[in-house]
């Protein structure tokens, strides 16, 4: 069997559709601000348990006051070139 379309049908669709687009919409603008708090809260803390991992090394950097303390050396790989070119004495001219 085959239905087709109608205009009332056609219209019934759009306005759920504009309901519920304005009804997000309105939604939104309620919760939007809880949701912000919350982000934010949960970003405070995940910054706030980084800052405390890093509390023992600060602690232990206190402790050794005076020496020094080389976490990673350089690489020693790169080698310089010693004879870039010839060096060219010149004169400015006026």
């Amino acid at each position: 069997m085959l239905q087709t379309a109608s205009a009332v049908g056609l219209l019934r669709t759009i306005l759920i559709i504009l309901l519920i687009y304005y009804g997000l919409k309105i939604l939104s603008r309620i919760f939007a601000p809880y949701l912000v708090r919350y982000m934010s809260k949960k970003m405070q803390e995940r910054f706030g348990g980084q800052f405390q991992q890093q509390q023992p090394y600060r602690e232990k950097e206190k402790q050794n006051v005076g020496e020094t303390v080389i976490d990673k050396m350089p690489k020693t790989d790169a080698s310089s070139n010693k004879t870039v070119g010839e060096y060219i004495d010149y004169e400015e001219i006026d």
